[in-house]
């Protein structure tokens, strides 16, 4: 009796363990299959809200246009993975030239072997030239403050008139921006003359202080990326009264961005239509303003005019565009082994030709990591 009772309690006791096992497989396979449901709800809720945000992280910081224009495409900033191959292996210095005579005329035959360019005074190789056919991508700075009130219509027509003139609709592209106590983008790089004339018809009225240093910062940074000869055309009285940038700042992130400026000086051309006097009493403020005007311009290989009337205006208009369009544009390679951030001066002259004047910029910044 004892035997067979101990043979039915092993019976019984595996029948509980194979029941225990059963249940235990039935919970699992439950609790696994509302796991997959909830994991596949909270996919659909949480994809919606991530369109969601991608949709508003592309429109929050769009500035609106007149005018619906094609953007030409950017250049994307390197990733940090990619910054060593890209910059180290391809970094190029531009090297905007203009070399006139003792009338003024552009020197339009020189070859590679015709220049001598030094890097902080030392012989060093170019690496290839190229005429004007290089694309211009140019940004328009209109100070639009309350101190260039005189005459502003006919320098919003001479404007006009320049887009007209330099820009080539196959090839170059050009943005303007109106600088007062901020710097507004009006119209965005385009290829589209009848866009910039829009905006420029349709400037606010003059208002504010004049941020300028601010504003070609601004300029510099957007052109930064697009390939090209970069020029900053800078259309002011030179008065910077708000900016919380210096001139040494602005000079370095312009040699930094490869941006040549050129500036058309507003003082005299305004105190003509006031006072009918072709010159004024420069007091300390207007000086410090040329000064630097002239300096960016000198940094850069740009120029700076200060015509008087409309002739002058249209004229200096027309020196900026034929300049433009008989550059040389060479090409340099620093050595790998420059260290980053360091700044390097320019030295150029053209070699067995005399009573020639070479403008180009003064010097660059590394910038490869």
């Amino acid at each position: 009796m004892a035997h067979n009772f101990n043979g039915n309690r092993k019976i019984e006791n595996g029948k509980c363990l194979i029941t225990f096992l059963t249940i235990s497989v039935c919970f699992s396979i439950t609790l696994f299959a509302q796991s997959g449901r909830n994991k596949g709800k909270q996919e659909e809720e949480i994809k919606p809200k991530i369109i969601r945000v991608l949709n508003d992280s592309t429109s929050a910081n769009a500035t609106p246009t007149p005018i619906s224009n094609q953007i030409p495409a950017i250049t994307p900033k390197p990733t940090p993975e990619q910054d060593d191959v890209i910059r180290i292996d391809s970094v190029l210095v531009p090297i905007p030239v203009s070399v006139t005579d003792n009338f003024f005329k552009s020197v339009l035959d020189l070859k590679i072997e015709d220049f001598e360019l030094k890097i902080d005074g030392n012989i060093a190789e170019i690496s290839d030239i190229s005429r004007s056919e290089l694309p211009v991508r140019l940004a328009f700075l209109f100070d639009n403050s309350s101190s260039v009130i005189q005459a502003r219509e006919f320098e919003k027509k001479a404007a006009i008139k320049f887009f007209k003139q330099v820009i080539r609709p196959k090839t170059d592209l050009a943005a303007l921006f109106s600088v007062t106590t901020g710097t507004r983008l009006e119209q965005v790089l385009t290829k589209d003359v009848s866009a910039l004339i829009y905006s420029i018809e349709n400037l606010p009225p003059p208002a504010g202080a004049t941020a300028l240093f601010d504003g070609v910062i601004k300029a510099a940074k957007y052109l930064e990326n697009i390939e090209g000869r970069r020029v900053i055309i800078i259309m002011s009285d030179g008065e910077d009264t708000i900016s919380d940038s210096t001139l040494e700042e602005t000079v370095k992130v312009l040699q930094q961005t490869n941006c040549q400026i050129y500036v058309v000086k507003t003082t005299d051309f305004e105190t003509f239509k006031r006072d009918g006097e072709r010159t004024s009493n420069a007091n300390v403020r207007s000086l410090a303003a040329e000064r630097r005007m002239q300096e960016l311009a000198l940094q850069t290989g740009g120029a700076v005019y200060s015509p008087i009337d409309e002739r002058e205006l249209e004229a200096s208009f027309s020196r900026i565009s034929n300049e433009l369009s008989s550059q040389y544009i060479l090409s340099y390679y620093p050595s790998s082994d420059e260290k980053r951030n360091a700044f390097r001066t320019i030295g150029l002259t053209v070699k067995n030709r005399q009573n020639l004047t070479v403008r180009t910029r003064k010097g660059y910044f590394v910038t490869r990591k």
